[in-house]
């Protein structure tokens, strides 16, 4: 034999319309929520301004700094005494630059100017008179004597540097030097691969004779001159 429920004690009946009652119902409550404003409590203040105890305020007193007071002025002299300036002063007495009938005028071509020497360099290839070495004196061509005695010069003098040969340094040294107007060597510039062989090459400049200086229309000058000196390993 089944059981039968009586309807009215069957929970499930409107449980349905129970369930959207109550969703509806959170759905408004959560709404509610959010739209809810608060606002903060406003106050009345008085804005008024007491001028009367601004005005009361006692200023406290502070130290009032003493300065001293300014030095009196120097007091002048009672007694004045007056110098007499008695220096006589000696008056400038301008001299007339005019010319008078008494003076003897003196003619341009009467007026001696001295020549002004100046250090001229005149370079050995055009050079009047050319530099004389010791020893050309009386040979025709001078010039071809002196490159002749140049190079003789070198060739007895030369002696190759031993730390350049160790090294196995090689080349060509530029020397140019300025025969002076007594005769002297001066002005010596080396440019060459090594600086054991400019040495080389300078001391042999140096070992140069004092020569009869180069003359430019009758007066000494300068001359400048140059030579290579090659050092090459054997």
């Amino acid at each position: 034999m089944e059981p039968k429920k009586n309807p009215k004690a069957d929970l499930t009946k409107n449980s349905s319309l129970y369930f959207v009652m109550g969703l509806a119902a959170v759905m408004l409550l959560t709404y509610v929520a959010f739209e809810w404003k608060t606002y903060d409590k406003i106050n009345e203040y008085d804005t008024s301004m007491n001028v009367d105890d601004l005005l009361d305020e006692e200023v406290p007193m502070t130290e009032q700094i003493k300065t001293p007071p300014p030095p009196p002025p120097p007091q002048a002299p009672e007694i004045i005494e007056v110098v007499e300036d008695e220096e006589e002063v000696e008056e400038t007495i301008i001299e007339s630059t005019e010319t008078s009938q008494d003076e003897e005028i003196i003619e341009v071509e009467d007026v001696v100017v001295d020549e002004i020497e100046e250090d001229l360099d005149v370079p050995f290839s055009v050079i009047e008179d050319v530099p004389v070495f010791p020893g050309c004196e009386n040979e025709s061509d001078k010039r071809a004597c002196f490159n002749k005695m140049i190079q003789k010069h070198i060739a007895k003098n030369f002696r190759y540097p031993e730390i350049a040969q160790e090294m196995g340094v090689q080349g060509r040294v530029n020397v140019m030097f300025v025969i002076q107007k007594d005769g002297s060597i001066g002005g010596v510039r080396m440019r060459g691969p090594d600086k054991n062989l400019e040495k080389e090459a300078a001391r042999i400049i140096d070992k140069l004779p004092k020569m009869t200086p180069g003359k430019q229309r009758g007066r000494a000058v300068r001359v400048p001159f140059s030579i290579p000196i090659t050092f090459k390993l054997q």
